[in-house]
């Protein structure tokens, strides 16, 4: 369900705070108070409010002053401000500095209500719904791919998600499936990378009984088992040309014919892919089907590095902190505004997978409610341990047994391929794919 507005409501008149918290309680939103411009900051160190309602009339730090703390620690959450004082020379002054918007007390129902609406909408990630709500963003980049998104999920096109590795190209593909007829149909992913080329063909056409050694039972490819839902293809620019040419064949024909079968069987699948590569590029080098890559590239949705949207950087990390939160027991309530101004002005190479990542070490290693700058510097510098991921485990063992073999065999590809137990071809593709030349290898003659 579509979780409900967070207003953070600031008066120092406790009977007024009581009876506009219930108002607005009763309109829908969750509020939190506060009788005091320290105490609404104090708040806001533990907790990330889609909007603030303010007093502007407060002892002590007024609602203006409030307004500044924010805008300087909390970039992008609107304030609203308003006082019993009103006044021409006070609206201006807070639109001006960048106050969302200005209420004159005492508060008009219709007024409130509508600037309520109208700041939430800025605030709130955009398409915060049921089909997409980890799809979290405020940038104006990501937010013009998932209206894209949108419009077509409902149509019965393949799809083709490109972005640079752990930008959320799966999820993407999950959240278009999610919005599509196929919804309660299943969802499969299939990585065209992880697996060598016979297993990958079973994988992707299933296999009948006896059609290789081990073979013991008939077993439904993808293709089948996804059947009346959506598929996904992750790095589909790993497949090799012969199982390119039949995976077209079964998408222009709506059938498949397993390993060792002698009759087609028929089905109906919405194929997306998804590829961290330049796919044109391959295309352009005969490494990929052209009339493959225009079947799966009806629609691109070029998803952006996280770099390219730091506004969202500190929403996803709040956000993966909840979640972390939701699935273990943990002290940690929140970060210090200093340590998201340092996520935000991080490069992030790894995208949104590697802040993930860097949120579960920093709520593992956190010895207080509140993660503080000095442990996300320790994390981004790498400093603090950092414990890789399946995938990056897998590739810096694939990289050193390259290297081992092309050692032991003086750059011989030939001899290197046979010792791996790989053909030529497959052995290639991993020294391209870790970016390793074999003639480094070759023995210098005296």
């Amino acid at each position: 369900m579509k979780r409900k507005a967070r207003i953070l409501l600031v008066d120092d008149d406790a009977s007024l705070l009581k009876l506009l918290g219930l108002r607005l309680k009763s309109e829908g939103f969750e509020v939190a108070t506060a009788t005091s411009g320290a105490e609404a900051l104090e708040w806001l160190e533990r907790e990330r409010p889609d909007l603030v309602l303010s007093d502007l009339r407060m002892d002590g730090m007024d609602g203006l002053a409030l307004f500044d703390r924010i805008q300087r620690q909390h970039v992008g959450l609107p304030v609203v401000i308003m006082t019993a004082h009103g006044s021409i020379t006070d609206a201006v002054s807070a639109t001006r500095s960048g106050v969302f918007g200005f209420l004159t007390k005492p508060i008009d129902k219709e007024a409130l209500r509508r600037t309520i609406h109208e700041a939430l909408a800025v605030s709130l990630p955009a398409f915060e719904d049921d089909w997409q709500h980890e799809m979290l963003t405020r940038s104006p980049a990501m937010t013009g791919v998932l209206e894209q998104a949108r419009r077509i999920a409902p149509l019965d096109i393949s799809v083709l998600i490109t972005g640079p590795a752990g930008a959320g190209k799966e999820l993407m593909a999950r959240v278009l499936h999610q919005a599509s007829p196929q919804r309660d149909h299943p969802f499969v992913a299939l990585n065209c990378g992880s697996l060598p080329e016979p297993l990958l063909e079973s994988e992707l056409f299933g296999h009948v009984r006896g059609a290789f050694d081990g073979a013991d039972a008939d077993y439904a490819g993808v293709l089948l088992t996804a059947a009346g839902g959506t598929l996904l293809l992750d790095e589909v620019e790993e497949l090799p040309a012969r199982l390119q040419s039949r995976l077209l064949r079964a998408l222009e024909q709506q059938e498949v014919r397993p390993r060792g079968g002698n009759r087609n069987i028929k089905t109906d699948v919405r194929v997306l892919s998804a590829s961290s590569r330049d796919l044109v590029a391959a295309m352009e080098q005969g490494r990929f089907r052209e009339d493959l890559f225009y079947r799966l590239n009806v629609v691109n949705l070029a998803l952006p590095a996280l770099k390219e949207r730091p506004e969202d950087i500190p929403l996803l990390a709040r956000h993966f902190l909840e979640q972390i939160r939701q699935r273990q027991a943990t002290q940690v309530t929140g970060f210090a505004p200093e340590a998201l101004a340092l996520l935000a002005s991080a490069p992030w190479p790894g995208n949104v997978r590697q802040l993930l990542n860097l949120v579960e070490q920093a709520v593992a290693m956190a010895s207080a409610p509140v993660i503080g700058a000095q442990l996300i510097e320790s994390l981004l510098t790498g400093s603090g341990e950092q414990f890789p991921t399946f995938n990056e485990a897998r590739a810096e063992f694939e990289r050193m047994y390259l290297n081992k073999v092309l050692r032991m065999t003086d750059g011989n590809v030939t001899q290197a391929a046979a010792l791996a137990g790989r053909n030529r071809s497959d052995f290639y593709k991993l020294l391209s794919r870790h970016g390793i030349e074999a003639s480094a290898f070759k023995r210098k003659q005296d």
